[in-house]
């Protein structure tokens, strides 16, 4: 040992120690392992822990020591004495005492293992450190644990062979808290799956008390755990499913249940209902979601129909990237079990490009499939109850009684199960000549069907070719004249339907028969929620008017329910024209049934007015009306946006907005009354100033000129120029004008969103205001002026006749 060295640890010479720095460090480097052997014997003698002059020299020393091991890299040659020293400490007490300082022996412990650990990457180190190492986990303070298990981690990366034999104990540690030791578990798990799978249900319940970062290095556990042992994994399914409505988690727990639902579906299969509200609450995840319910479909037959109801209702209605996933797990079902879809199910798929009719051709072969297991096991039921009653017979006298109860019964069954029996008699839906359907009809007009679990296991759309089952009396339209037919379905009429019905239906057995009764009654509260909240956004038009047959266009009108003194629509009607009839014949069924205490039936007239709409829009060569009202109760999301986008393009809300307190869409001046009498004053104007304005009749001249307008009585003034006092031009009659439109934007002109037109029954004007609130204040302001203008005459023309 060097001189030096005897010197201060012999003597213990606090003066003399800063002397080792002034040493070089290969003149010293033969000389560590013995100073570190010394340093035990005096770490380890009974007054250490009273003595500070002996703990200063010792924590001298020990710095010096790892700083010359680290510059001279001899930490194999000096492995053997550090870690011993490092070993004796753990016969003394680390833990914190006092102002949360370390003990003596914590420092040496500390200062060691950074000089040990550092060299995660020399094997013959580790295999030596390792061991001990282990021992200070269970035994060592919190800070010494916190630091020992980052460098195990990097242990772990590499070299995990020498963590292999303490895989039991490093996950003890982290049941204990210590969670930094989660993110070695999934190297050790591979090579000693046994020591984890025993702990691995006390590690699920751990996730509620970890951060992000924690959570991930478990779910990377469990993951791996569910590929390789899925079984042990069963008893920690309920608690996975309750972080699946966290956004962090939810994509990690599906992937392990996607792993245990191929190797065990059955243990999946019971929380089928939660993941289709997780798929609803996010709908990126509906990829994984379908492949669970692909494993859990090729069970049996029973769940293979529930499943492919619920992914051909995803088929429907989803976005284009799931279509694949969707088709592939639909496919494999359909493969597995052949007699659901029939033999030539495989045409089904060629059928068309669009999916969302294909969806409804693979609803419609499980919907008669599904009949057809009713009716087999109706019969059954009621050959085994013939001869039940045969069995129970005497001969003889009893003959009559006997032939009278199999009468009795027969009717019995055919009251019961008449639904199951209605078996379509079209051709087969897998005849692809007979199921053409045009670009038109892809292109959007096609309702997204939703096929629901329960619906599909009933008969509810009827044959492509519109063929009639004959349980209920078809609602007639005179449509025999050559000439365009006009079918007007009013929402008074049906109001007045409604009301007649209340109250007054008798639940017979035509009920049991009404698929759409039976639905309503179902979701009664359902649908008066929807209506309670769509009612603030959509209005519910008066009348509905098919006019358009080859671009199936209904023409809606809104009157205002009101009808007070200034009111704008009381002797005249709002109309648009619109290319989704479904939607609105959707709204409308919403609205009646809303104002219903009891379920509508389909024999109803309120329904029958609407079915006839239906029909009348050809949208029966799609499904049947019934059908249509059952799968897609309630419009999507998006086909609301494009009924708002709609009628914000029509500008209906600058002319109607929802009263909170009548609950009803009135105009402008019956939800302002105070306005009624600047509206109704021809000296007083409604509204005044500045627009640029463009004549469109040279359309190579860009020059706009700036004049003063002025909106009141039946009369747009303005002057020839800047100023209200200027001679006036002609001005444009409001009763005259036939529309008002907002200028599309182009990408040339950033201004064009505050321009307008106004076109007369001769002229088209093109103003540009200031700014597009400005825009919006003349535009509503003269829409409500021009709607006052033509009621006035609307009811001048009244008052004449």
């Amino acid at each position: 040992m060097h001189q030096l060295f005897s010197i201060v640890l012999g003597q213990r010479d606090l003066s003399r120690a800063g002397d080792l720095f002034s040493l070089e460090d290969t003149e010293i480097k033969d000389s560590l392992s013995e100073a570190l052997e010394q340093i035990k014997k005096i770490s380890s003698s009974s007054d250490y822990l009273t003595n500070d002059n002996d703990q200063a020299v010792i924590e001298i020393c020990i710095t010096r020591i790892t700083t010359a091991i680290r510059e001279t890299n001899t930490i194999e040659q000096h492995a053997l004495a550090l870690v011993s020293l490092w070993e004796s400490c753990l016969e003394c007490n680390l833990k914190t005492e006092g102002k949360n300082e370390d003990t003596p022996h914590a420092k040496i412990a500390s200062d060691i293992m950074s000089s040990i650990l550092q060299h995660y990457n020399k094997p013959q180190v580790m295999a030596l450190a390792v061991p001990v190492a282990m021992k200070f986990l269970q035994r060592g303070n919190k800070e010494i644990c916190r630091n020992m298990s980052s460098y195990i981690s990097l242990v772990a990366i590499a070299k995990a062979d020498l963590l292999v034999d303490h895989t039991e104990a490093i996950t003890k540690s982290v049941l204990q808290g210590n969670f930094m030791l989660l993110r070695v578990l999934p190297s050790l798990y591979e090579q000693k799956p046994e020591s984890i799978n025993m702990h691995l249900t006390a590690l699920v319940e751990l996730l509620f008390s970890l951060d992000q970062s924690e959570q991930h290095h478990l779910f990377r556990l469990l993951q791996i755990t569910a590929k390789h042992y899925p079984e042990v994994l069963n008893n920690s399914l309920s608690s996975l499913m309750t972080h699946l409505h966290d956004p962090n988690q939810n994509d990690s727990v599906l992937t392990i249940l996607l792993e245990v639902s191929r190797s065990n579906p059955s243990a999946v299969a019971s929380f089928l209902p939660r993941l289709k509200e997780v798929g609803e609450e996010f709908p990126s995840l509906l990829g994984q979601i379908a492949k669970i319910y692909g494993a859990i479909g090729h069970t049996n037959e029973e769940r293979a129909r529930s499943c492919l109801a619920y992914l051909v209702t995803l088929l429907a209605n989803m976005d284009h990237t799931f279509h694949h996933v969707l088709l592939m797990e639909i496919k494999g079902i359909t493969d597995m079990f052949s007699n659901i879809l029939g033999a030539n199910s495989k045409d089904i798929y060629r059928m068309s490009n669009s999916f969302t009719y294909v969806a409804m051709l693979l609803g419609k072969k499980l919907e008669i499939s599904n009949s057809s297991v009713i009716r087999e096991e109706n019969d059954t039921r009621e050959n085994s109850t013939l001869c039940n009653l045969e069995s129970t017979t005497n001969a003889g006298s009893q003959k009559e009684d006997l032939t009278e109860k199999i009468y009795a019964h027969e009717d019995n069954i055919q009251t019961e199960n008449k639904s199951s029996k209605h078996v379509p008699r079209s051709q087969s839906l897998t005849n692809s000549t007979n199921l053409e359907i045009d670009n038109g009809k892809e292109n959007g007009e096609i309702p997204a069907m939703c096929f629901s679990e329960s619906a599909l296991s009933q008969e509810s759309c009827h044959s492509p070719s519109g063929v009639d089952d004959g349980t209920t009396e078809s609602f007639s339209t005179p449509n025999s004249c050559s000439s365009p037919f006009i079918m007007k379905c009013s929402t008074e009429m049906l109001n007045k339907s409604c009301q007649e019905n209340n109250g007054t239906m008798e639940k017979g057995p035509q009920e049991n028969r009404d698929k759409l009764w039976g639905h309503l009654k179902e979701n009664l509260t359902k649908v008066q929620a929807y209506y309670n909240a769509v009612k603030r956004k959509i209005p519910i038009p008066d009348q509905c008017t098919f006019e358009d047959s080859v671009r199936n266009v209904i023409k809606l009108h809104f009157t205002c329910p009101l009808k007070g003194h200034y009111c704008l629509y009381s002797k005249s009607s709002f109309t648009l024209n619109s290319r989704q009839p479904q939607v609105w014949i959707q709204i409308m069924l919403i609205v009646k049934q809303s104002l219903s205490t009891e379920p509508l039936s389909i024999s109803d007239t309120s329904v029958q007015l609407l079915k006839s709409l239906w029909d009348t829009t050809h949208l029966n060569s799609i499904c049947s009306f019934e059908s249509a009202m059952i799968h897609a109760a309630f419009p999507q999301n998006k086909d609301l946006d494009c009924v708002l986008k709609h009628l914000e393009e029509v500008r209906f809300f600058d002319l109607f907005g929802y009263s909170e307190e009548t609950g009803e869409w009135l105009c402008f001046m019956c939800n302002n009354p105070e306005k009624a009498n600047v509206l109704n004053q021809d000296g007083q104007p409604l509204i005044e100033g500045k627009l640029k304005e463009k004549q469109v009749r040279w359309k190579f001249i860009k020059r706009w000129k700036t004049r003063y307008f002025t909106l009141a009585g039946n009369q747009l003034l303005f002057r020839k120029g800047k100023s209200k006092d200027e001679v006036d031009d002609n001005p444009i009659e409001l009763s005259k004008v036939q529309s008002v439109k907002v200028v599309a934007k182009k990408r040339r002109d950033r201004s064009l969103p505050r321009a307008f037109e106004i076109f007369t029954d001769n002229k088209t004007y093109v103003f540009k205001a200031k700014d597009e609130k400005n825009a919006e204040e003349w535009l509503q302001c003269i829409n409500v002026a021009v709607a006052q203008a033509k009621e006035r005459e609307n009811r001048e023309a009244t008052t004449y006749l």
